[in-house]
């Protein structure tokens, strides 16, 4: 494929400046140049992927389904256009005449340069063992690795990753949180040994194991097994046989010097280049991965930016020494902190500070010589690691805090146990890395946010710290705040990124311009990004839904995983499932279907839980369809509990049973349910009746909570029992069940078309006020009735069985069960 982006046609007063790569240090490289000189090169860029330059070491957040391509995307069409570069893209280079200064494309394109940049990167290394070259090996190293993988996700089964190194680990994380059962094979006894210490590896292997990851260290691959032509498996020297229906190769890179070598460049290890990074050939410079500086070559991002600066002077006229780097090394997996710099290796002269905190999983080791901090690894607190981290760069002597180092900064500072962090960061230093993924350092931030940069997707947007993996969001709100105080802003936030409309504002805009489509709303309101991303999508396909039930069709694409299931996804990669029991009433019906899916499906747990239900846990990701269509024929349907919907409507045994019991909770309780089942929600709703002032069923800090009292019941909402505990506040006092009822349907349906997506009720009525919420229910007295009717009316059309369309090939009709379980004292509109 090529595909030619900006502007073919330079102006002949231009020098032309020719890269090879459009990735990460290419394209740099390319903004260092344009932020110094923008007029001085007609500028060419080859690319051997058909896609735009992107953050390629956000690889793992999209295989591990936490973004999406677009949201890591670093220059979209509109950077090539702006600037006037030429992108030719999915055609890569394959030679170079540097006699002539052209360069040939796989499509046969010769392009003249007055300068040539090469930014190649890395070929990653494949162990060559039998069947290293069989269908399902792969690499991880670009999107289309990332598609086989997610591909070989679809149908869950078993993943073996070769090579427990960072890109390795990321790997694995990224398939078991895609439902794959996941084996690390490692060679070294302790992971990402160049990294981390024993200690560390060792807490580290402890949380990947307690996720569900099987982690071989010691282990050394005999051969990849093949069964009917594709990789069914590997095998290991002392004989094991580890089941694989993928394996993917991570056991390190190794620079892309064959171009520059055909070229006849000076090539070790790498392409070598010196201070300016010029290489062997005066017109040629190269940069990245591909190059070899005093000897190193670096397999990590930091450096990049320190040489793309240095090469962009030189192309400039202002040439300023590259002197090599010391990197720093982050895990980019969710829940798990991890910081390594430096050396820690020991050694004649070294001395440790180690801290263990075993109750809170911390680890910190500093180590040091000659009272200078040579390396630092810190597991479960990496707050202190930039600095730590400039320490180590600076070779500062830190005899003066030495006995306070290991407490970090702000404690070592001179603040003690009540050390301001804001006074940490201030203390910072101008050229202190705050964002390693981008190479942002604090002066440009600082810069950033005296520019006019006043809130923290103001500095993503400008100068990208924080935009990337976000493990440094808290040092740039910091920052913001120490440079700002209480300038900082903090008024409404946009949807996502992708827009300037805040949630409100969208909403009134689908409804008011009569907007029933995702692409219409995105091209009416002038999305930046045409396919959105992973924050907007979610909640643009509930707005609609919301606005428009029985006309907009529901986006399976744009829903959570779980959502998309129809269950939920737990730690080792398997799922759990919560049939509805209605108002937390069974039968043995229902509990011998139960006790047969668990039987016949291998379940090793049943969960009775908090919403007097049964939870089924470890149904592997391929039985789902068949253990719904098993519960489906029992009459069973989907709780939801997976879902931004109802989840349970929680009862007590009320005046049917209990002596205390002053209305039929439990009755009401099931009317209520089938009244709200599968109702999508802009975040979980829960509910509760409770027979008496007692409160057996919690009704106080549910959503929605009735509390039967002598007189009648009184109606609660607000509710949150989760981390921040909230209790609810009183609505009003009703007489029957069915204005219960009714109040209850006319709530949801206020919560539906006004709170914004992931807003539980609790922060909803804190934001709007407990006064606006009984206004618009009670001051009108027809407000509750309209709002009902719209409510039973989006019932309607909502979801019923969720995988009979999977399992049986058409959707079963339940239509008739729904006309019994749902009440009929609401009109439809």
């Amino acid at each position: 494929m090529n595909a030619d982006t900006g502007f073919a046609a330079a102006s002949a007063l231009k020098e032309r400046l020719v890269v090879i790569g459009n990735g990460m240090a290419g394209c740099r490289a390319v903004e260092e140049v344009l932020a110094r000189d923008p007029e001085r090169y007609a500028i060419t860029i080859f690319g051997s992927e058909p896609r735009v330059n992107y953050n390629r070491i956000m690889l793992s957040p999209v295989l591990a389904g936490e973004k999406t391509f677009d949201e890591i995307v670093i220059n979209g069409p509109e950077w090539y256009a702006d600037n006037a570069i030429t992108l030719v893209s999915g055609d890569p280079v394959t030679a170079i005449d540097t006699a002539a200064r052209t360069v040939t494309s796989a499509s046969g394109r010769v392009e003249p340069y007055d300068r040539l940049l090469l930014a190649t990167g890395s070929d990653p290394f494949i162990i060559p063992v039998p069947g290293h070259d069989l269908p399902g090996v792969v690499t991880f190293r670009d999107l289309d690795d990332v598609d086989k993988m997610l591909a070989a996700a679809e149908s869950g089964g078993h993943a073996v990753v070769i090579g427990g190194g960072l890109l390795g680990l990321e790997a694995a994380h990224g398939l078991s949180l895609r439902g794959m059962s996941v084996s690390v094979v490692h060679l070294m006894p302790t992971l990402m040994e160049r990294q981390l210490d024993e200690a560390a590896g060792w807490l580290l292997r402890q949380e990947l194991e307690r996720r569900g990851q099987t982690i071989l260290t010691g282990a050394n691959t005999k051969a990849i097994l093949e069964a009917d032509g594709c990789v069914a498996g590997v095998e290991l020297e002392d004989g094991t046989r580890i089941k694989a229906d993928i394996v993917v190769m991570a056991v390190g890179i190794r620079p892309a010097t064959a171009l520059a070598k055909a070229a006849g460049l000076a090539v070790e290890r790498g392409i070598m280049v010196d201070d300016h990074m010029v290489t062997s050939d005066p017109a040629v410079l190269a940069v990245g991965e591909c190059v070899q500086h005093r000897g190193a070559c670096y397999g990590l991002v930091a450096p990049l930016w320190d040489m793309c600066r240095s090469l962009a002077a030189y192309l400039t006229d202002a040439p300023q020494g590259y002197e090599g780097s010391v990197t720093s090394t982050k895990l980019k997996v969710s829940g798990i902190d991890l910081f390594s710099a430096g050396d820690f290796s020991g050694g004649e002269g070294a001395e440790d500070i180690v801290l263990r905190d075993a109750a809170r999983g911390v680890y910190k080791r500093v180590v040091l010589r000659d009272n200078k901090v040579v390396g630092a690894v810190l597991y479960g607190d990496t707050a202190d690691g930039s600095w730590y981290f400039d320490l180590l760069k600076k070779g500062e002597d830190v005899s003066p805090i030495r006995e306070a180092l290991i407490f970090g900064q702000a404690f070592a500072q001179g603040g003690g146990a009540l050390a301001d962090p804001n006074a940490a960061v201030a203390a910072l230093p101008d050229d202190a890395e705050i964002c390693g993924c981008n190479g942002v350092s604090k002066g440009q931030v600082v810069g950033c946010i005296n520019a006019g940069a006043h809130s923290l997707d103001a500095v993503r947007s400008t100068c990208k710290a924080s935009a990337s993996c976000g493990s440094c969001t808290g040092l740039v709100e910091r920052l913001l705040a120490v440079t700002l105080g209480a300038e900082v802003e903090s008024g409404p936030k946009p949807m996502c990124k992708c827009t300037s409309f805040t949630h409100d504002d969208v909403r009134r805009n689908i409804v008011e311009k009569g907007l029933r489509a995702m692409p219409q709303v995105m091209q009416e309101l002038h999305w930046t990004t045409p396919e959105g991303c992973s924050s907007c999508r979610p909640a643009l396909n509930f707005y609609l839904l919301c606005a428009w039930p029985g006309e907009y069709e529901d986006d399976q694409k744009s829903r959570f995983v779980n959502e998309r299931l129809h269950a939920n996804i737990q730690k080792d990669g398997t799922y759990s499932v919560v049939p509805r029991m209605w108002g937390g009433l069974t039968n043995p019906r229902e509990l011998r279907a139960i006790a047969d899916v668990v039987e016949k499906y291998d379940a090793p747990m049943v969960k009775v839980t908090g919403g007097q239900r049964l939870d089924i846990f470890g149904i592997k990701k391929e039985d789902l369809p068949a253990v719904w269509a098993d519960l489906n024929a029992a009459g069973m349907v989907s709780g939801h509990a997976y879902g931004k919907s109802l989840r349970t409507v929680k009862t007590c045994v009320g005046s049917e049973w209990c002596r205390f019991g002053t209305q039929d909770s439990t009755g009401l309780g099931v009317k209520i349910e089938r009244m709200t089942w599968g109702s999508w929600m802009p975040h979980k709703f829960k509910i509760a009746v409770s027979g008496c002032p007692r409160n057996c069923a919690e009704a106080t800090i549910k959503d929605f909570g009735v509390v039967c009292v002598d007189s009648g019941y009184e109606l609660h909402i607000g509710g949150n029992g989760g981390i921040h505990v909230r209790a609810t506040d009183l609505l009003t006092k009703v007489a029957t069940e069915e204005e219960a009822m009714e109040m209850c349907a006319a709530f949801i349906q206020l919560y539906r078309e006004d709170a914004h997506y992931l807003e539980r009720t609790a922060p909803w009525v804190e934001r709007k006020g407990v006064d606006w919420v009984r206004a618009q229910l009670l001051d009108d007295p027809e407000a509750v009735g309209k709002l009902a009717r719209r409510f039973s009316y989006s019932q309607k059309f909502s979801q019923d069985d969720p995988w009979a369309a999977r399992v049986a090939g058409e959707r079963r009709d339940l239509h008739a069960h729904l006309a019994q379980v749902r009440p009929l004292y609401l009109e439809t509109v």
